[in-house]
């Protein structure tokens, strides 16, 4: 008999997937079955792909660009399928939160709320498919014309990750289908089944044959393998930076594959003494535990002005006490489960490692016995020198490290002394240093008086080692281009030859 779980039923058996390549269904030879990080229970069983596969995938994603079934539609007409797809994520929101839930053990609210963000990406990337455009050059004489024309760059390969598998794989698909281009997609393999579910809602949408395909498996094979596959035209790519070095190395080492890369963070939070401290207070324990801290724009770094910096922790650590930790179909927790046992050993390392290296462990720290899965307290840390494992390294869990600065100037140089630079927050009253610190701090989103706020209207992306490229809004199609310059002459020829 089916378990339950505040008011959900837990599957009985695992829900198996095959893989979708050139519109259609294909069964799986070898499986990989996920378990419940929330429920220990098998919720899904997941096709391991081999590179016949793969290639097979790619094949299709060539001919449906070369036979132009896609590129070659009016963006009107692509808008409109990308518009019914929008349609159909509201019709199947609670099925696709339900298996994200399972894979991925976020809460049930997140995960709705996560689906209201992709239905948004579908809708804007329709409207950036009709509003792409080139430029023209008037100026070049009264017998020559230039024009820029944006086209698709052509087959893409795109890797997803664990943390947020159908919110990032929504930031990346619609602006590349707007873009005109096809996809062959390779999701994490512990949560690879609403990818695959989104398989069945563009095919129902109109989406041709070959244009959208789900390959899946491990990184390690299949990921790699797309990687260094010399008939993918572009990689885009959203990990750790590690894995996206090694992304570089095989664009290099096969065909110069153009990248999009979305990679590692180790985002600031800067408060000032003038700054609303419950308000920032809030939003800093909002910032370190959304999605357990597995994300990639989570603020890990605390950066609070010494005069109130004891002041605003004690607030912290109260807000943090006040997290609601556990079973993730509970419509009051806030904090699911640890996505994987790896990761949940990872966390817990640096916790101990933190400890080890003298950081004051002012709450938190602490693994919770909830009966099953795997949950982790959140953490903070204050009086960290900089040279601290767990001040400097991505995490990737509820671990927050406070910094204490005494000038804007120490605050700014705090902010930005990491290799990474994908987010940051500030909090102040001040506009004159609102803008000084946003203008200076080098990070690719930047949230004033706010935390993870936005659309898809707005692009992605980061600075030094978080990544290369932007995704959503019109700069999101446009990634996905190649920009030709066209020279149109009237009139005859002046001869070069004499003749």
């Amino acid at each position: 008999m089916n378990d339950m779980a505040y008011g959900a039923l837990l599957p009985e058996t695992p829900r198996e997937f095959g893989f979708f390549v050139d519109g259609a269904w294909r069964a799986g030879h070898d499986w990989f079955t996920r378990t419940s990080p929330s429920h220990d229970i098998p919720v899904t069983r997941i096709a391991r792909c081999t590179t016949d596969d793969l290639d097979a995938a790619v094949a299709a994603a060539r001919r449906a660009f070369e036979n132009r079934s896609w590129a070659g539609l009016p963006g009107a007409e692509r808008a409109g399928i990308l518009l019914r797809t929008a349609e159909g994520l509201r019709r199947r929101r609670d099925e696709i939160a339900y298996w994200e839930v399972l894979e991925n053990g976020k809460p049930l609210t997140q995960a709705r709320g996560e689906i209201d963000h992709c239905i948004a990406c579908f809708e804007v990337a329709a409207g950036a498919a009709r509003l792409m455009h080139g430029d023209s050059f008037n100026n070049l004489g009264d017998s020559l014309l230039g024009l820029t024309l944006r086209e698709p760059i052509g087959v893409v390969g795109l890797i997803t990750p664990w943390n947020f598998p159908f919110l990032i794989l929504c930031e990346r698909v619609p602006f590349i289908l707007a873009s005109g281009c096809t996809l062959v997609v390779k999701p994490a393999e512990v949560t690879s089944a609403t990818t695959l579910i989104l398989a069945d809602i563009l095919a129902e949408a109109g989406l041709p044959g070959g244009v959208y395909n789900v390959v899946t498996g491990a990184g390690r094979t299949i990921g790699q393998a797309l990687a260094d596959h010399p008939d993918v035209d572009m990689l885009s790519f959203t990990g750790s930076t590690a894995v996206g070095r090694s992304c570089v190395h095989a664009s290099a080492d096969s065909n110069l594959k153009k990248l999009g890369l979305e990679l590692g963070g180790k985002n600031p939070i800067v408060v000032f003494a003038d700054a609303n401290l419950h308000d920032a207070a809030d939003a800093v324990a909002f910032g370190i535990g959304f999605n357990t801290g597995q994300c990639c724009v989570s603020s890990s770094r605390l950066i609070v002005e010494r005069s109130v910096a004891r002041e605003f922790e004690t607030i912290l650590a109260d807000k943090m006490a006040k997290i609601r930790v556990g079973d993730p179909f509970d419509p009051q927790t806030q904090i699911g489960a640890i996505t994987t046992q790896a990761q949940n050993d990872t966390i817990m390392g640096y916790i101990a490692q933190g400890q080890k290296e003298g950081a004051k462990l002012l709450f938190g720290g602490r693994a919770l016995d909830l009966g099953r899965g795997h949950f982790i307290q959140p953490t903070l840390f204050s009086d960290l020198t900089p040279s601290m494992a767990v001040g400097r390294e991505e995490i990737f869990g509820p671990v927050l490290s406070s910094f204490h600065f005494d000038t804007t100037e120490q605050a700014i140089a705090l902010a930005n002394d990491t290799v990474y630079g994908l987010a940051a927050s500030l909090w102040t009253r001040d506009i004159d240093r609102a803008l000084t610190v946003t203008r200076r701090v080098r990070a690719g989103r930047f949230w004033v008086n706010t935390i993870m706020a936005g659309g898809p209207e707005t692009p992605i992306g980061g600075f030094k080692q978080s990544g290369w490229g932007r995704e959503s809004g019109l700069l999101g199609v446009e990634e996905y281009t190649q920009v030709k310059s066209v020279h149109i002459e009237t009139g005859g020829r002046t001869h070069w030859i004499a003749s």
